[in-house]
């Protein structure tokens, strides 16, 4: 028998990074944003905490089974 198992998880991540000092709280923002949309810090990202949200089975059917 087949079984198809989906988990549905929450990951919760951190990357400790350096920025230049004396940004102001929005162009912080910006620049943290600017490094996660080029690529810059996702091999800096951690797995710190993840939350089970769900899980399901599917029975998958397979040729010349028998029932």
């Amino acid at each position: 028998m087949k079984v198809i198992v989906q988990v549905t998880e929450k990951i919760h991540s951190e990357a400790h990074i350096n920025i230049p000092d004396g940004l102001s709280q929005d162009a912080i923002k910006q620049h943290i944003v600017d490094l996660y949309n080029s690529g810059k810090i996702a091999t800096d990202f951690n797995i710190f905490h993840v939350d089970f949200e769900s899980i399901s089975a599917h029975i998958v059917k397979q040729s010349g089974e028998v029932k």
